[in-house]
């Protein structure tokens, strides 16, 4: 024996070599006895890299493979912008656009011969970023706290657990810096959420953070915990969402820690998925009266977010919303091209509508109502950049929401891993080791420059088109490509122009009502 180990320490390369081939020797043996992957089996050793190939293949398609344009869903151009007006680098392109200006749906945005000069703007709290809501969430229905957002560009619902507390806290503190506001996603109110910014706590069908031992909604739970939290702005009931509609969240069990555990009521371990309906209504009256239970009780602005798919919920929901005169503050329109976590993949294909189609739907459904001025609609779905903002925005919508879009400023790198628990940015994970590399200090400035810098871009194409305020932009101010060298506007794409606003100047929207 002891002459074993002396050749082992005088013949280290040998040894090693020995080591290795008893190893593959090994591994051949069990590749050829087990049955359960063929390939394997029948390609014993090399066998395994296909699997290893399969699962870098993202980043090997992303890096080497792909060109700018070819990535999905976010292509390599537009992670570039995000990832500049981050770091507050150059985000600038050279040489010309590499669009197809004539390929169907591309839009143009058109410029006036005399735009907004630039001298006149008024900058709120000497920010030129700042474009405060036109609306105020509330103000219809004589809340007891009503909310102007700072920021038309908010942070979408992502919870604490499908990402890293180091993530949210990133997002929460970016959000701060930026004046935006911060949803807290299914998950419910986190310790991570604490940092500062304004807060919309989301309310799904689990009521993660406010229900009882018994996992049944609680009202006074949530009435402790927004009196105790002041920066608790609004409530946004989730009904749906893009990536999965009509399914409830989905939370691996892989990322279910102690303390996701704890803050939910939830065991450790095991897969936290959400019913895909709510237990406290099941028709358009019980979700108006639930609205109005949570918003008497706490005097916060009260809203929904949905996916798209019937129409006849929300013209039933429109007829009782003037019928009543209340119900929701505020209504977020989900696409189907959204999506953080894990989905099905035919849910996340498949069901829902995309956000232009859905948002058309919705918004003139309640339009032939004449009740779209009452509400604040939110935008979601892939409308993290200024070209798309201002297609939303001229259909209508009064507030942004971003989501990947968020990630990818603090670091995401469409590894497209957020269901694994081996998220390798440290952004959708709950590995101990992959988030500390997520410094939330570092990565929440670039969230807020990513923000700020959004709007900038946001004010000038605003200015460049004749408006003080994005909101002034309307289907007018857009043409669509319907095919070679034929182009119509947004609103006869449509088929609407939206609601005329009542914008006078920049500074009448510069006061914020506390709580």
């Amino acid at each position: 024996m002891e002459a074993i180990l002396t050749w082992i320490l005088n013949q280290p390369f040998y040894s090693i070599l020995i080591l290795v081939l008893f190893y593959l020797v090994i591994l051949f043996f069990l590749d050829i006895s087990q049955t359960k992957h063929t390939i394997i089996h029948n390609f014993p050793v090399v066998g395994h890299l296909r699997y290893f190939l399969e699962m870098i293949g993202p980043e090997l398609r992303q890096y080497w493979v792909a060109n700018d344009k070819e990535e999905k869903p976010f292509d390599r151009t537009e992670r570039r912008w995000i990832y500049a007006t981050a770091k507050g680098q150059n985000s600038n392109f050279g040489f010309g656009t590499t669009e197809q200006q004539y390929e169907p749906g591309y839009p143009i945005i058109k410029h006036k011969a005399f735009p907004f000069p630039e001298h006149k703007a008024f900058h709120i709290n000497n920010d030129p970023s700042c474009i405060p809501s036109i609306k105020v969430m509330g103000e219809f229905n004589k809340r007891k706290f009503p909310f102007r957002p700072y920021s038309i560009v908010n942070i979408s619902a992502m919870s604490y657990g499908s990402l890293s507390k180091n993530a949210v806290m990133a997002l929460n503190k970016g959000a701060l810096q930026a004046g935006a506001f911060h949803n807290t996603g299914e998950g419910g109110l986190s310790p991570y959420h604490l940092n500062g910014s304004d807060v919309v706590w989301q309310i799904g069908t689990g009521y993660f953070g406010a229900r009882d031992a018994n996992g049944r909604f609680n009202i006074n739970v949530l009435k402790d915990k927004v009196e105790a939290h002041p920066f608790i702005r609004a409530i946004e009931i989730k009904l749906s969402q893009g990536a999965k509609p009509g399914k409830g969240g989905i939370l691996p069990g892989v990322k279910v820690n102690s303390e996701i555990a704890r803050i939910r009521h939830v065991e450790i371990g095991k897969d936290c998925i959400s019913p895909n309906s709510h237990s406290e209504f099941s028709n358009v009256k019980e979700l108006i009266d639930f609205i109005e239970l949570i918003a008497q009780e706490t005097g916060l602005p009260v809203g929904i977010k949905s996916a798209v798919g019937e129409i006849e919920f929300w013209d039933e929901l429109g007829k009782e919303m003037k019928k009543q005169n209340r119900g929701p503050d505020f209504i977020a329109i989900d696409g189907g091209e959204g999506g953080t976590g894990a989905a099905p993949l035919t849910y996340a294909d498949h069901v829902s509508l995309p956000f232009k189609i859905g948002f058309q739907r919705v918004y003139t459904t309640f339009q032939k109502l004449g009740i779209t001025n009452r509400i604040v609609w939110i935008g979601a779905g892939k409308l993290g950049f200024p070209d798309r903002a201002v297609v939303a925005l001229a259909m209508g919508c009064d507030l942004i929401y971003v989501a990947r879009e968020a990630m990818l400023s603090i670091g995401c790198i469409q590894a497209e891993k957020c269901h694994t628990d081996h998220c390798p940015a440290g952004v959708a994970t709950q590995n101990w080791w992959l988030q500390k590399g997520l410094n939330p200090t570092d990565k929440s400035v670039r969230a807020g420059k990513y923000i700020q810098g959004f709007r900038k871009e946001l004010i000038s194409l605003a200015h460049s088109c004749g408006h003080e305020h994005p909101a002034q932009f309307t289907g007018k101010d857009i043409e669509i490509s319907v095919g070679m060298n034929k182009f119509i506007t947004l609103e006869e794409q449509l088929g609407y122009s939206k609601e005329p606003i009542s914008f006078t100047k920049m500074e009448d929207y510069a006061k914020f009502p506390t709580r």
